[in-house]
């Protein structure tokens, strides 16, 4: 599954049952990034967004609205959970429930974040290319101090890891060798030759962004700092 698909299939369904234009936010798309990392089937997620929005409509009073991808995180993790358990031929309890509210708590426990926070801290400690040490290491610093004011909302812990990761983003972009970077590029452009004439510019301009940090981020060794990636 090619990024073009992934990621403008999921913003479809989203935008089509949402009832109205909506653009996906920055966790939105840090969340379809992490699903693609993974190898989460895309008919997964998209049954798991047609099911909440299902559960949705049958609510006509309900006031809140659904503004973001992440409302629908828990149904698509529980559905891909099922799924995985059926390939392994596991069988599977209760595969008709909904997710209860203590195995999502479990999810992103606080001593399950500050596990991932803690092996974050040492994978970017160990990185060791010397034109990029400061910034690592400003980040390490906003790490651990994340680490000492743990939010108790996940959301906002996430905000803040993409806040870092879009700092490391920018300075992997700005220490790579111009002659590199274009490389990366070119190669990004050309797996998405195919699809651009498809694609809204925006999410262009998006998709092949994510596809050069995504190859930058591989050669540097750097983890994503993404809860979504626990």
């Amino acid at each position: 599954m090619n990024y073009y698909n992934y990621f403008t299939e999921i913003e479809e369904t989203f935008v089509r049952r949402r009832g109205r234009n909506l653009l996906l936010s920055p966790l939105d798309w840090a969340l379809i990034e992490a699903w693609q990392e993974r190898n989460v089937p895309l008919h997964i997620i998209l049954r798991g967004i047609e099911k909440v929005f299902d559960g949705v409509d049958q609510q006509p009073s309900r006031k809140r609205s659904v503004k973001s991808l992440t409302y629908c995180r828990e149904e698509i993790e529980a559905q891909y959970a099922e799924w995985l358990e059926r390939q392994a031929g596991k069988p599977v309890s209760n595969a008709s429930s909904e997710p209860s509210g203590e195995e999502t708590y479990d999810l992103y426990s606080r001593e399950s974040v500050s596990e991932h926070l803690d092996a974050s801290i040492n994978a970017l400690k160990a990185f060791k290319e010397s034109a990029r040490i400061e910034s690592i290491g400003q980040a390490i610093v906003r790490l651990e101090e994340l680490k000492r004011n743990l939010p108790d909302d996940h959301e906002k812990t996430e905000e803040i890891l993409t806040e870092i990761e879009n700092f490391l983003n920018g300075e992997l972009k700005r220490n790579t060798d111009a002659a590199h970077l274009n490389a990366v590029k070119k190669d990004a452009e050309i797996q998405l030759s195919a699809h651009k004439n498809k694609m809204e510019k925006e999410v262009y301009l998006k998709t092949l962004d994510l596809m050069i940090l995504k190859r930058l981020r591989e050669e540097a060794e750097i983890p994503r700092l993404s809860l979504y990636s626990l």
